[in-house]
């Protein structure tokens, strides 16, 4: 079976709405069923599945997970916001800049785009109407800068990255620090520029800055410095040496339990069952997914078919500079209609080898790779930040796509920043 038919297969099944786990799954048994002499028989595909999810890295995406949840029900969200509003509020476009920053440090405990846009938006969005921010602008602040979810570290993209191409999981976080603070600091500059146009309603920003104020910086400081601290913490181990990333991801979770327990008393006991059971249904299709893209990448690598690709790139797009434009724009496109996990575990072993041979670095490739996807969060048809916007404001996803789109532009011109001078990414790394 030729490979062309395998990928009209794939792309038929996800026309006709056949979830992505499936859909890799049939994919990957059909070449061993129409040749039986092709080394991935059925067994085979089994085989990969349970191997690939069988690695110790990848236990930190469901206690990333896990922590992330615990945080949102935490009402962690509430105290970072506090204390970015009470430095922020004030300036032009202070509070909208205020929900970036937050989702910074969300992005930092959750390690997932979704889970930060539901965790922020649930929060804020109700918070800037009542302040007199244009409804469709402030969801889709919060459902474009929630995808710095997946570039601040903790990244669980990153970390499918590293388990797909080898690479570091501890140098692919470092990467991700500064182009996540660029995409922030760039969206942080579109706010200020919509609301200078588009004005403010200063009278109840500044009564609402001023309860604030009137409680005190030391209560607003306190109340959020156990969660500002989280992302230090998880980071500082994993840098430092005393932690891997999964050691670190674990102690995320026992983190969150404790201050959101004990120190916040925002968990009640009680809670702690359906928090688990919350978290195993958000990971166990991630689980399936993972499983079946890992088989298919290895059905595919056995078929030649990242060898394959490679020369024909390389034969066809000898210019670096073209042949980095080419593949940001074929990420682009399969951000918009696939899965992240699935994306970066089938891609990554096909172009990975390309663009080492032109000379770029597979951590700054990783970070190109991610940052590509991110983009597809906010981009339909798949866009999953804008359906969990919409399901928390009732706003048709369109509606908010369409608003989103100078700030998915900004979000392009990072892109093109972080490709072509990779000192954004290995700067932290002594690159």
């Amino acid at each position: 079976m030729s490979v062309g038919v395998i990928f009209i297969i794939f792309a038929i099944c996800l026309l006709i709405a056949v979830p992505i786990s499936i859909s890799l799954g049939i994919v990957a048994v059909l070449p061993g069923l129409f040749d039986p002499s092709f080394t991935a028989s059925g067994s085979f595909v089994i085989r990969s599945m349970l191997g690939g999810i069988d690695s110790f890295p990848l236990l930190a995406v469901p206690m990333f997970v896990l922590a992330g949840i615990i945080m949102a029900h935490g009402h962690i969200s509430k105290k970072l916001f506090d204390i970015f509003a009470y430095f922020l509020g004030n300036l032009t476009a202070g509070i909208p800049c205020a929900v970036v920053v937050t989702c910074l440090f969300y992005g930092a405990i959750s390690g997932s785009a979704p889970a930060t846009v539901a965790a922020v938006g649930s929060m804020t969005i109700p918070f800037l109407l009542e302040l007199g921010y244009e409804k469709k602008f402030s969801i889709a602040i919060v459902a474009v800068a929630g995808g710095l979810g997946v570039i601040i570290p903790p990244s669980i993209p990153f970390i499918m990255f590293a388990m797909a191409s080898g690479e570091s999981v501890s140098n692919l976080f470092i990467a991700g620090i500064v182009p996540g603070l660029l995409i922030g600091f760039l969206l942080m500059a579109y706010c200020v520029y919509y609301c200078k146009r588009h004005g403010e309603d200063k009278e109840k920003i500044n009564t609402k800055v001023q309860e604030l104020h009137e409680a005190g910086f030391m209560k607003v400081f306190k109340d959020g410095f156990l969660a500002l601290l989280s992302p230090v913490i998880i980071l500082g181990c994993i840098y430092s040496g005393i932690a891997s990333p999964t050691e670190a991801a674990v102690i995320s979770v026992f983190y969150a339990l404790i201050i959101s327990l004990f120190v916040y008393k925002t968990l009640k006991w009680k809670d702690i069952w359906h928090i688990f059971v919350e978290a195993v249904h958000t990971y166990a299709p991630i689980l399936f997914i993972l499983a079946a893209a890992v088989a298919f990448s290895r059905v595919l690598t056995l078929m030649q078919v990242p060898q394959t690709i490679s020369a024909w790139i390389l034969s066809h797009f000898t210019n670096k500079v073209v042949l980095l434009l080419v593949i940001n724009a074929f990420l682009l496109v399969v951000g918009m209609v696939m899965d992240t996990t699935p994306a970066i575990l089938i891609l990554s072993p096909i172009l990975v080898p390309i663009v080492t041979q032109v000379g770029m670095n597979p951590i700054h490739f990783g970070v190109m790779m991610v940052v590509n996807l991110a983009i597809g969060f906010v981009t339909p048809p798949i866009g999953v930040n804008l359906f969990v916007a919409s399901s928390l404001t009732e706003v048709p996803v369109m509606d908010i796509a369409r608003k989103a789109m100078p700030m998915i532009c900004i979000f392009l011109i990072a892109l093109l920043l972080i490709t072509f001078v990779p000192q954004i990414s290995l700067c932290l790394l002594g690159g």
